[in-house]
């Protein structure tokens, strides 16, 4: 069975040097050293007529402006990240791919998907935060982009990460799933909200799901994490103990919840229910914290 998408990652962060700009000047300089280029939140690929992909890169002294620090690949490479032009030659000569279709359809593996996962919440944040929360004024670059400094009050601002708690809840046998509006047709999956300030994981939980479906969650265990840089989240995954049945879902959040016995879970899973449901695919936690929940 195939694992969660961006969980790979073998690359040094080389957290250490980020800070030393003698360093970061001489990466810079490398011909050896390669920079992962984006247009709009997505990665530029080369796609073959079999479907095959590689990421597009060029030398990092190619590229003149902002870029991002990703890491030490295994081949001793430093690898960068950074936004370019879409008019530009190289931009027409690839496929810039959405990155959630570059993870579904399997095109590149997975130590670059977590590659690539790192890159967009970076440099979807810097795209975001050019200017000082605190003053307003422009913020420069700083750390390998790590950090945004403003010259003008001095503050300093910090790539964020938001935590999402994500939990199948089970009760008797059965799965309470639920499905937004914005799903694809018969998707039903793991009922999931934002960590509100002052929660613990669980507390956030045990909330979104009687938010959502009127459900009272009691014994939660955690599974396992994802990020998903849509644009830049952690998805924590539980599964919880329902102590109530009784769903009434909340319009504004949820299109339809429901309890499904584990047969037909396992249907969906394996994409033979009869009204045409299904889960998520093997590349988002919630098709694994479903398995774990039928376990």
């Amino acid at each position: 069975m195939r694992q969660a998408s961006f969980l790979s990652a073998v690359h040094d962060r080389i957290a250490r040097q980020r800070a030393d700009p003698a360093w970061l000047a001489s990466a810079r300089s490398d011909p050896l050293n390669r920079l992962i280029l984006f247009i709009d939140e997505r990665p530029l690929l080369r796609i073959a007529e079999a479907g095959a992909a590689e990421l597009v890169t060029i030398c990092v002294n190619d590229h003149p402006g902002e870029l991002v620090l990703i890491g030490r690949d295994d081949r001793n490479r430093l690898l960068f990240a950074a936004a370019v032009d879409p008019d530009s030659a190289l931009a027409r000569t690839s496929s810039a791919v959405d990155l959630r279709s570059v993870a579904l359809q399997g095109l590149l593996a997975e130590p670059e998907l977590a590659q690539l996962a790192q890159a967009r919440s970076l440099l979807t944040w810097h795209a975001r935060n050019g200017f000082c929360a605190n003053c307003s004024s422009r913020t420069t670059l700083e750390d390998a982009g790590y950090r945004r400094h403003c010259p003008a009050c001095q503050a300093n601002h910090f790539p964020r990460t938001d935590p999402v708690a994500i939990i199948v809840v089970r009760h008797d046998g059965r799965l309470l799933l639920g499905r937004q509006p914005s799903f694809q047709p018969g998707i039903y999956s793991a009922l999931a909200g934002f960590i509100e300030p002052g929660e613990t994981i669980e507390d956030a939980a045990r909330r979104e799901v009687f938010e959502e479906a009127a459900i009272r969650v009691g014994n939660v265990r955690y599974i396992a994490s994802q990020p998903w840089p849509f644009p830049s989240s952690l998805m924590i995954g539980l599964v919880g103990e329902g102590l109530t049945t009784d769903v009434t879902i909340d319009a504004a959040e949820l299109e339809d919840a429901r309890w499904f016995d584990a047969a037909e879970v396992v249907a969906m899973l394996e994409r033979r229910h009869p009204d045409g449901l299904n889960v998520p695919q093997p590349f988002a936690i919630a098709h694994h914290l479903i398995l774990a929940a039928l376990s």
